[in-house]
């Protein structure tokens, strides 16, 4: 009976066991195929597990050391390397949530025979609420898009962009990439391909709906001789939000700067103001009026409740601020 072939990186033939004879380099790029392969790994998460397995390798190598014969000594002193470099916990936890989970991969791979990682304990996450904004702030941004002096074709669309993301509180990278083909018919819910290609319904608002039609209508007629028809008739017609360039669609990059100019306008500061804050503002404004947790961690797309859970802090500590600056009492 043949043996398996080995994972994609790793050189048929290379008998398990002997972990000098593959570069650590083709180790994590089998890790990565691997990841991708069997969880359907989105990109970014992809990308952070590469930078994050890469500086751990290059910090080995530069003890004299390879990954495959680190032992947990090597990981907890690296993990102090990191925090002496003024690393957030956050980071930290990251990238040993890496380190262990390719190490585990080693394990089944049969590359080593321990897990050297598996009781080191992470130094947790910071318990930082996020920033979001008031319903008035939300709707200074929602007025500043629907400007009347605008161009048309500017307006249409932020407007389109800003009561979407703020009625489905999706992330930057699924607002930017939506599928036309997953508007089309006025619909009153969207189906959203979300990390690792998991998909969920997210209901739109009257005002979504509209300005989605109104930016459609617009797009769709746009003449094929102008900047939006060309874009159109191209790569971008797949696009809700078609834009030049081997993608397609519109720019992350290019939302944060639309993003910043609606802020201004609106007399937020723009440092107050990103997509991902949009999404926390969407969530919190659900959850003052009285929605259910489990209900905000479907429409976000959390696939644990304790992420979404972050929530209640936020709305604990309006709470407090509240009672703290209006009851009658307070200034006793």
């Amino acid at each position: 009976m043949p043996e398996p072939a080995p994972p994609s990186g790793i050189p048929a033939g290379t008998p398990p066991g002997k972990p000098a004879a593959i570069p650590d380099s083709r180790r994590i790029s089998a890790f990565l195929d691997a990841q991708a392969a069997e969880l359907g790994a989105a990109r970014n998460t992809l990308l952070a597990y590469g930078r994050d397995l890469g500086d751990y390798r290059d910090w080995l190598a530069g003890r004299g050391q390879a990954m495959m014969t680190a032992t947990r000594s090597d990981i907890e002193a690296y993990l102090g390397h990191c925090d002496a470099q003024g690393f957030a916990r956050s980071t930290r936890a990251r990238r040993l949530s890496a380190i262990r989970q390719l190490y585990r991969f080693a394990l089944d791979e049969g590359w080593r025979e321990d897990d050297p990682a598996i009781r080191i304990s992470g130094p947790g996450r910071s318990q930082r609420l996020p920033k979001t904004l008031s319903m008035a702030e939300v709707g200074g941004l929602l007025d500043a898009a629907r400007d009347p002096k605008k161009p048309e074709a500017e307006r249409l669309r932020d407007t389109a962009l800003m009561e979407l993301l703020y009625a489905t509180g999706m992330r930057v990278s699924e607002l930017v990439s939506l599928p036309v083909d997953a508007c089309r018919g006025d619909p009153r819910v969207l189906l959203i391909r979300g990390k690792g290609n998991k998909e969920r319904m997210v209901p739109l608002t009257p005002p979504a709906r509209a300005a989605l039609h109104d930016w459609l209508a617009f797009r769709d007629d746009a003449p094929r001789d102008s900047a939006l028809g060309r874009l159109v008739a191209g790569p971008g017609a797949r696009f809700v939000f078609p834009a030049a360039g081997t993608a397609g669609h519109m720019a992350r990059q290019v939302f944060g700067r639309l993003l910043d100019g609606l802020a201004i306008a609106a007399g937020v500061p723009p440092a107050r103001v990103t997509p991902h804050v949009i999404r926390h503002a969407f969530a919190t404004h659900l959850l003052e009026g009285g929605a259910d947790l489990r209900a905000i961690q479907t429409l976000l797309g959390h696939a644990d409740l304790s992420t979404t859970e972050i929530y209640t802090h936020v709305l604990d500590a309006r709470l407090r601020d509240l009672v703290l600056n209006h009851h009658p009492l307070a200034g006793n």
